[in-house]
């Protein structure tokens, strides 16, 4: 199997346990709030669905043959996201989570299987737009996996899940693609608070749920941080605060990192709470 074949398989099983979940929830649950402000069980499923549809559509723009109006659905989109750049994604969920749940089920379901499709057709090579630089079918494979698994994370944490202790579910070694997404983008997240990354690279060392130890950067690099994959990626996608993870590290570059990490493009959120 190719690394994108890998990707697809992750993010279909991610997906698919997320849906397990709200599929049996009351109707009434789909209103429920989540973490996220002004945000609710229905807004997070739609806002997986809406984001879906876009990057299928950025993957039709890579073969005019096979889909001859692909540049122009994605010349509607981008005109669309500058008329309203702040609100375009946020509408994007309001207007999916309006739907019934059928409907809006229907379309997510519809979504992720057009997703797979139209990133496993991108011709060799080729790289589709994106609202940031271009990305490959397995870069948006990626970043696709990270959303799907933050965002279920919210609603894991909104509502009472039947196959899980304590909300959320046990973590998988399927995480790896988050906490690698979270490393590659280190200075993004400076930019992000315009500051000018470090120079050098980071060591990073974390367990993962399997006990597997994953590394990236030097082995003799100064700047350390080893700690737990789990709290690694849910500080990345801003689902735990900083202090309330068993990550350590090692010299003031690293421990500042920490503090902005985000696995996801955009500006930076506000982040959890600590806990008391």
């Amino acid at each position: 199997m190719s690394l994108l074949d890998d990707l697809l398989d992750d993010l279909t099983a991610e997906g698919d346990a997320l849906r397990a979940v709200v599929t049996g929830l009351d109707p009434d649950a789909w209103s429920t709030p989540t973490p996220a402000p002004g945000w609710t069980v229905a807004h997070q499923v739609a806002h997986l669905a809406w984001t879906d549809e876009q990057a299928v559509a950025a993957a039709r723009t890579t073969d005019p043959e096979r889909w001859p109006d692909g540049k122009a659905a994605w010349d509607a989109i981008v005109t669309a996201a500058l008329a309203d750049v702040d609100g375009f994604v946020d509408a994007g969920a309001e207007e999916l989570a309006a739907l019934s749940t059928a409907e809006l089920l229907a379309r997510w379901d519809q979504g992720r299987t057009a997703l797979g499709e139209a990133l496993r057709a991108v011709p060799a090579g080729a790289k589709m737009p994106w609202f940031g630089p271009p990305m490959s079918p397995a870069s948006m494979a990626t970043a696709r996996y990270m959303e799907t698994w933050a965002h279920a994370l919210d609603v894991y944490d909104a509502v009472a899940n039947p196959a899980a202790e304590g909300g959320r579910p046990l973590p998988t070694d399927r995480i790896k693609h988050v906490a690698h997404l979270g490393i590659r983008t280190r200075d993004f997240a400076y930019s992000v608070h315009e500051q000018t990354p470090p120079g050098e690279e980071f060591r990073v060392e974390l367990t993962a749920p399997s006990g597997e130890v994953w590394t990236w950067g030097p082995e003799d690099a100064p700047q350390r941080v080893t700690g737990s994959a789990y709290d690694f990626c849910c500080l990345v996608t801003q689902r735990v605060h900083r202090d309330d993870t068993d990550l350590v590290a090692m010299g003031e570059d690293a421990e500042h990192w920490l503090t902005i990490a985000q696995a996801f493009a955009g500006p930076a959120g506000g982040g959890r709470e600590k806990q008391a």
